[in-house]
């Protein structure tokens, strides 16, 4: 059996959780309000930051769900993921709209998977 390491622990969630050699977080923007494009840096930015400490890096995404509140943003985000994912390593991705997130300012919320 493998051993769980979770990271960022608190009473609600941790900040990212390891198992078997799978790295699983969720990333939210820093600020509310902003547009989507900027929003979707600070998520990215995040994701790298989470990812170089634990072992990885944005090549070795498996899989990530992109949650946005509009799908009108679709394509400006788009254009920021697509130039952040490295050449050959795009991952399986869903992209959902959702009534809300819980900020009412945030516009995008990640989930993903990567290896170790």
């Amino acid at each position: 059996m493998s051993d769980i390491e979770r990271h960022g622990v608190t009473a609600r969630y941790a900040d990212a959780v390891i198992h078997a050699g799978v790295i699983h977080l969720v990333e939210v923007p820093a600020t509310s309000a902003t547009d989507i494009a900027t929003q979707t840096r600070e998520v990215l930015d995040s994701i790298d930051r989470q990812l170089q400490r634990l072992g990885s890096d944005r090549s070795r995404i498996l899989m990530a769900t992109i949650y946005l509140t509009d799908l009108a943003d679709c394509a400006a985000m788009n254009a920021v993921w697509d130039a952040w994912i490295p050449p050959g390593s795009a991952p399986s991705r869903a992209c959902v709209q959702v009534a809300g997130l819980v900020d009412p300012g945030w516009r995008i919320e990640i989930a993903l998977t990567a290896a170790r």
